[in-house]
């Protein structure tokens, strides 16, 4: 795990990788550790389009304030191929 992340980010991180998964991830919470680890442009559509090392993924912003399971594996897949995964 990178050692300039906040605390907070890495609470985020710990709680995206848990298991059994948690399912009280904030989109805030996400969207900020995104733009700590990432290049983040906020798209007009609500999107949010994310390139983390050579890999770019757009996600949709929740209609509640947690993210949904799908989002979480996604988030996952990408964190680990840029390294970020929990140690």
């Amino acid at each position: 795990m990178s050692t300039n992340l906040s605390n907070r980010h890495r609470d985020t991180l710990e709680k995206i990788f848990s298991h059994p998964s948690n399912h009280n991830i904030g989109w805030r919470e996400v969207h900020s550790l995104l733009e700590a680890v990432g290049a983040t442009v906020d798209e007009h559509d609500g999107k949010l389009k994310v390139t983390l090392g050579p890999e770019t993924e757009v996600f949709r912003r929740p209609h509640g304030k947690d993210v949904d399971p799908q989002m979480i594996v996604d988030l996952r897949r990408m964190l680990t191929g840029a390294g970020l995964a929990p140690s």
